[in-house]
């Protein structure tokens, strides 16, 4: 898993299957994944397996519905639908070999943890299977935090924040985030922190209920994580998640305004095993989000009115983990189709063309990604990854956003200046859209209209670099997309 910073209910257990002889003749007609067919070898070791069926969910009808409300019930009910019809041959048919798979619904795949040689073949030769897919964990990538600048304790709201334009938004139009419910997927969050706790949706004031503010898709490991597995309470086994949330909404009373939207309610899904997800984390996690469900509970019966407006992604799954092509998209375009706004770091990987190069921010219909600048110098990242996207080969990112040295929460209730990475950028695009909807709530589900307002108004920037054949001095450019985030143009814009 590459994480873009300082840089359901599934416990599948497979039992009583011994793998097919080495006699088996079964011919693969399905599309192999990376590793995929190694892992079909005699003598591999069984490997966990995201197997996907062919066919999708029409979301169309969906779409069409007038309310944001009536599209997220639609979509969900649909992708259950679907999936149960879809999928109910193959499980049938693992569930008389002993196996148990775990389905999601929100992409057409089902999870088969330690499948051995033999099962590969065989379930890469039906005829309802599109492809396999390993189920892979990578070791963490992320850049340094700088130590050197700890010494930079602001008593007042953080000059990045200030850079967007949030605190005009509070001070002159009125509207801190109040009414929106924002999210993240990542390595957890610390929900105790001074910074956030009374911004949590599972906090009342008095009394906490996660059942449907927190998910944990980190269901067991090999017993080193810091907060444990299965979590029915939020718990940050990094310090990641906690940053980019403080960065969303973190506001501790005290002078630490670290976060965008201060008056917005947060809500979160575990995404990452001590910084290192997987395929079937993220799409876990994605599922949680179009219809929360209570920690253990049958994730087809998720309520899709406690689904967040906004959710931010600062995590990447590279080719090297399995997401060689489109494997995230169907979870992408649900939430979409939902009318809930996936905002996506656009990578660490710049400073080349085409080094938007990892699932989801290469989704380019259905996320908003963004690049990081430094507010300080008015300059691009170096390490800000560029467009165009090496799945679709469209712009990216869509704006950028302050994510140089960056100064939030962490675990334990102190503060940590230093960091730097899309990860620290992408939270302000959330938070910035969180101040849009709670001044023009009419906009909540219109992914396109939030888009454009984000997009618009946008302070142009332009590069000498020309990348796709587009020049830097056009805009939207490859480097900057439609420029640098401007908070109190973007709500302006709309009242």
């Amino acid at each position: 898993m590459k994480r873009f910073g300082l840089v359901v209910s599934v416990v599948s257990v497979v039992v009583g299957f011994s793998g097919c002889s080495s006699e088996d003749t079964s011919t693969p007609t399905a599309e192999l994944g990376e590793g995929i067919q190694s892992a079909m070898t005699e003598g591999h070791a069984p490997t966990s397996v995201l197997v996907y069926l062919k066919g999708s969910a029409d979301l169309s009808p969906s779409v069409a519905l007038a309310s944001r409300q009536e599209r997220a019930v639609s979509v969900h009910q649909r992708l259950v639908d679907h999936a149960k019809n879809a999928q109910g041959p193959l499980l049938a048919w693992l569930a008389q070999k002993g196996i148990h798979a775990t389905p999601f619904h929100i992409v057409n795949a089902v999870l088969v943890d330690d499948a051995s040689p033999g099962l590969l073949r065989q379930v890469a030769a039906r005829a309802d299977v599109a492809k396999l897919l390993v189920d892979k964990v990578v070791p963490l990538k992320r850049l340094p935090k700088d130590d050197a600048a700890e010494a930079i304790v602001p008593n007042t709201v953080g000059s990045n924040i200030t850079a967007t334009g949030a605190p005009r938004v509070w001070n002159e139009l009125h509207f801190n985030g109040a009414g929106v419910v924002v999210a993240g997927q990542d390595t957890g969050v610390d929900w105790t922190h001074p910074a956030l706790k009374s911004h949590y949706r599972g906090w009342n004031g008095t009394t906490a209920d996660h059942r449907f503010s927190w998910h944990d898709a980190i269901h067991s490991g090999d017993g080193s994580n810091s907060c444990g597995y299965n979590l029915s309470a939020p718990c940050d086994d990094d310090a990641h998640g906690t940053h980019t949330m403080g960065t969303m909404v973190g506001d501790d009373g005290a002078g630490n305004q670290v976060g965008m939207a201060p008056g917005a309610k947060w809500i979160a899904c575990r995404n990452m095993d001590s910084g290192n997800g997987k395929p079937s984390t993220y799409i876990e996690c994605s599922q949680w989000f179009l219809a929360p469900y209570a920690q253990g509970a049958d994730p087809s019966s998720g309520d899709p009115s406690k689904a967040p407006d906004v959710i931010n992604n600062s995590w990447g799954c590279p080719s090297s983990e399995g997401c060689s092509g489109s494997d995230l998209v169907p979870a992408i375009h649900a939430l979409s189709a939902a009318g809930i706004v996936f905002v996506a770091s656009a990578g660490n990987s710049g400073s080349s063309c085409g080094s938007i190069s990892d699932q989801p921010a290469t989704d380019s219909p259905d996320t908003l990604s963004v690049g990081a600048y430094s507010h300080t110098s008015g300059a691009i990242a170096s390490f800000s990854s560029r467009g165009p996207s090496t799945l679709d080969n469209k712009l990216g990112p869509d704006v950028t956003a302050p994510g140089v040295n960056i100064r939030s929460s962490v675990p334990g209730g102190s503060f940590q200046s230093g960091w730097s990475g899309t990860s620290m950028a992408g939270p302000h695009v959330v938070g910035e859209i969180a101040l849009l909807l709670s001044a023009v709530p009419s906009l909540r589900g219109n992914v396109a209209a939030i888009t454009q307002a984000v997009t618009s108004t946008a302070t142009a920037k332009t590069s000498s670099q020309t990348c796709g054949g587009v020049r830097g001095s056009s805009v939207p450019n490859n480097t900057w997309g439609f420029g640098v985030i401007d908070a109190f143009k973007a709500v302006s814009s709309k009242l």
